[in-house]
């Protein structure tokens, strides 16, 4: 009779072990639990930790809580400007009712993917390329107000959405990279008229200087050639005066002591003496005072 009682203790035992292993669950910090009896949701949600469940009645669902982050596909699209454009982005997202997460969507995590790629493409068509480049924070935060509107039924929110890349078409990038060049161009054109606008009005003064002082002419003259002799050229240009050029031909044209060449120099009846020969007159520079001499 003893030995009945304890196999009977024993079987209750181990059947009371086998119950507690089948209903025991464990739910970590991060998840929350949702139970279904008999096909019907359980009002309370279970919190971490352990908790029991009636085997082959109830049916828990774990819940994770954790911020979710999911790549969205790239997309094609056409902006509103008409340019061909790829676009990926990055939704940040999380539960915040476990219930609805259950109950009011078959899968959560796919439905959220899915509306955010048809609300990247939604926001492609309505926005131009310059705003896809330069404007992505707008866009973001219409992205997001975009998914968000329906996850709120889902349980779900999110908590930021970010456009990662956007792929041009080859022959896009170029004529993109020529306006730029065009662009720099235009500004380092305006630039360099501006210097020169600038410059012009300083030689413009200080040739009304150096017009009313002539040594200041002098001067600026004898620092060229300095300037240009400390460049060890073998070629050395220096400005011959005019007047020297006279003096020579002044003193060729003073009176012989022949008077036959005096009557010739000075004419027969006191009239104006010839001009003298080609070979002995230099003829001075019409356009300048002085004339440039080079010396090798």
């Amino acid at each position: 009779m003893a030995q009945e009682l304890v196999i009977a203790l024993v079987a209750v035992l181990c059947a009371a072990a086998l119950y507690v292993a089948s209903a025991a669950r464990v739910i970590r910090q991060y998840e929350r639990g949702v139970v279904l009896r008999l096909g019907r949701l359980r009002e309370d949600v279970r919190r971490p930790g352990f908790t029991m469940v009636v085997p082959g009645i109830d049916r828990l669902r774990k819940v994770n809580m954790q911020i979710v982050t999911m790549p969205v596909p790239a997309q094609d699209g056409i902006t509103r400007d008409n340019v061909t454009v790829r676009v990926d982005a990055v939704i940040y997202f999380k539960v915040v009712d476990p219930t609805n997460a259950v109950i009011a969507v078959e899968d959560y995590r796919f439905a959220v993917s899915q509306m955010a790629q048809t609300s990247l493409r939604s926001i492609i068509g309505k926005s131009d390329l310059d705003d896809l480049l330069s404007n992505r924070e707008k866009l973001n935060q219409g992205l997001e107000v975009m998914i968000d509107s329906p996850a709120v039924s889902w349980g779900v929110q999110i908590d930021r959405v970010e456009i990662k890349d956007v792929s041009l078409p080859e022959t896009m990038k170029r004529s993109m990279a020529r306006q730029a060049e065009a662009d720099r161009e235009r500004r380092a054109r305006v630039i360099n008229a501006d210097a020169e606008l600038q410059a012009s009005k300083k030689l413009a003064q200080a040739a009304g200087e150096m017009s009313a002082q002539p040594a200041a002419l002098q001067l600026r003259l004898l620092q060229t050639v300095v300037a240009v002799a400390a460049e060890k050229n073998s070629t050395l240009v220096l400005p011959f005066p005019v007047e020297l050029l006279r003096f020579l031909e002044r003193a060729q044209q003073q009176p012989s002591p022949d008077p036959e060449a005096r009557e010739t120099a000075t004419g027969r009846d006191g009239d104006v003496p010839p001009v003298p020969p080609a070979h002995l007159v230099v003829p001075p520079s019409p356009a300048a005072s002085e004339q440039p001499f080079a010396h090798h």
